[in-house]
């Protein structure tokens, strides 16, 4: 597939209504023809109004994450496949019809409508390495009870017809403290040092 290829799917996405309960235009990563894969769950208000996938608070926090094992924000995006669960912002959480807390959590028509798009871009990128983040990300690669069983390790999985090395990591989101503590900020950087050594990684950033 070529970029050019990829550009047309992204324009694609980016024309998708099908959720009426989505609250923004679906926002895309840079178009890059790259083995490596990140999914997230959705993009936040920030990300909607920015246009670009982990622009706020999760991102800095994510893009830190990386810089640990030398690879800075502007590098990644533009060497690494950025795309989510749902491409939509969902909007915040209701409490007696007021807007209030953390993010909607996408119920399951969109997941699936959105499914059809990563399904897509799999297909074509075919990745060596997908990277979930967070608990609703890995769900939808691998069973997932709790964090501490998956973080940390490598598993190899058919994904979309594609196998493909799988290291999940835990959301970036400050409303978690799972990877500020242990066993969790170990895990973390066991996860860290194991991208770091994917051939997948090391043939994209060295």
């Amino acid at each position: 597939m070529s970029e050019l290829a990829l550009k047309q799917l992204q324009s694609k996405i980016k024309k998708c209504h099908l959720c009426e309960n989505m609250q923004s235009d679906p926002v895309v990563g840079y178009p890059v023809m790259s083995k490596i894969l990140l999914v997230g769950q959705a993009p936040g208000i920030k990300e909607r109004d920015i246009k670009k996938p982990f622009a706020w608070t999760a991102g800095k926090t994510l893009f830190k994450w990386f810089a640990s094992v030398g690879v800075d924000e502007e590098h990644f995006r533009k060497s690494v496949y950025m795309t989510a669960v749902c491409r939509c912002f969902p909007g915040k959480k209701l409490i007696n019809n007021q807007p209030k807390g953390g993010d909607r959590v996408p119920d399951k028509t969109e997941i699936h409508n959105c499914s059809n798009w990563l399904e897509k871009e799999v297909t074509k990128l075919k990745p060596m390495l997908i990277l979930p983040v967070g608990k609703l990300a890995i769900s939808q690669v691998m069973p997932v009870n709790k964090l501490d069983q998956i973080i940390g390790k490598c598993f190899n999985i058919e994904f979309y017809g594609q196998i493909a090395g799988i290291i999940p990591l835990p959301h970036p989101s400050g409303a978690s403290t799972w990877h500020q503590r242990d066993p969790g900020k170990a895990l973390l950087i066991k996860a860290l040092e194991l991208i770091k050594k994917h051939e997948a990684w090391r043939s994209t950033f060295t």
